[in-house]
């Protein structure tokens, strides 16, 4: 029993479409090249699916740009000068917005003001004076950051100055030197005189610090050491 006539209309499902496109496309794309070596013929076939999808066979002889090349040639079918025309009309218009770019950037640096009526000389004012606002404004901005920048720079240069003040005054508390002595005491006062007729006398610390001038340098005697 043969199979049934399928009748040639859309199919509705999207899966079971998809499933016939793939297979369907293989045998067309098979049959291509079936044609081009059985019979030296130049094929060429596009296909796009429903999802966009683009599928193309070319034979090896030749390759797509020469196939459109000759379809123009014999049909006298211009493929390209609506794209062209598009792409020209782009051209002119990014050209005359560039030239108007360019007389603006004149104007604003005082060129090529002949022919400018009163009203567009006081909007061109009008936008320089704007544009000097947005550049002082900027300008105070960029100082006032530096600015800051350099106090927290001498306040962290202060504080770190004053870290090495203090630990050199540590190292040096720390490299005192105790010096211990006798003193004797003064005869002539009551206290002395009977420290002396005892036989005792004072001991008595002192600290000198490495910075301090020697005292046995400068020639103090023992009476210039007593405590009143």
């Amino acid at each position: 029993m043969g199979r049934g006539k399928i009748e040639i209309k859309k199919i509705e499902n999207s899966t079971n479409r998809q499933v016939t496109y793939s297979k369907r496309r293989s045998g067309i794309m098979k049959k291509a090249n079936e044609l081009t070596v059985l019979c030296d013929a130049d094929v060429s076939l596009l296909m796009f699916s429903s999802t966009e999808r683009l599928s193309q066979f070319c034979s090896e002889s030749t390759n797509q740009k020469k196939i459109f090349n000759r379809y123009q040639q014999m049909t006298g079918i211009n493929l390209w000068s609506a794209q062209y025309e598009k792409m020209q009309n782009t051209f002119n218009h990014l050209s005359q917005i560039n030239r108007n770019l360019r007389r603006e950037i004149k104007q604003r640096m005082g060129e090529e003001l002949d022919g400018l009526g009163s009203n567009e000389l006081r909007g061109l004012e009008q936008n320089l004076e704007a544009a000097l606002k947005l550049v002082r404004g900027w300008k105070y901005h960029v100082i006032g950051t530096q600015t800051e920048t350099y106090k927290k720079k001498v306040k962290n240069s202060a504080e770190t100055n004053k870290n090495l003040l203090r630990d050199l005054v540590d190292i040096e508390m720390k490299n005192e030197h105790h010096v211990y002595g006798y003193v004797v005491d003064d005869p002539n006062s009551y206290e002395g005189g009977l420290a002396l007729a005892n036989g005792e006398s004072s001991m008595y610390e002192f600290r000198v610090q490495p910075s301090q001038p020697n005292l046995h340098g400068m020639n103090y005697g023992l009476h210039e050491l007593r405590l009143a």
